[in-house]
């Protein structure tokens, strides 16, 4: 497999591993053709993004098998169109730019992604 890369080019970062996120759950957010969801948007959760995803059908908070349920603050692999969706709502929680997948690019505009960044925070 090789090498993933950030947004920016460098070596994919990671993510989380309390709680550990990603679509394989190795705390990074790495991707696969079998990803069709995308995970790959590093993201700061906000109680305003958790509400709004709850809204959208996708309950992020309860604990389910293997998942923990989230909290604000917590990192977590977003799929990249629901990051979009929440932008459009105004909504978007701060991304990790190192730790966010480069196949993001494929559906969010690196500007989108900069202006929300949080790596400096």
């Amino acid at each position: 497999m090789p090498l993933a890369r950030n947004v920016l080019g460098g070596p994919l970062e990671t993510c989380s591993l309390a709680p550990r996120t990603g679509f394989f759950r190795t705390g990074r957010c790495d991707t696969a053709p079998e990803d069709a969801g995308a995970h790959v948007v590093c993201a700061r959760v906000t109680r305003e993004f958790l509400d709004f995803s709850r809204r959208r059908g996708n309950d992020l908070e309860t604990p389910g098998p293997g998942f923990p349920g989230l909290r604000p603050g917590d990192r977590w692999c977003l799929c990249a169109a629901r990051w979009l969706e929440a932008l459009a709502a105004g909504c978007a929680p701060p991304v990790l730019l190192s730790a966010t997948h480069e196949r993001a690019l494929e559906v969010i505009a690196l500007d989108d992604l900069i202006a929300h960044a949080a790596d400096a925070n």
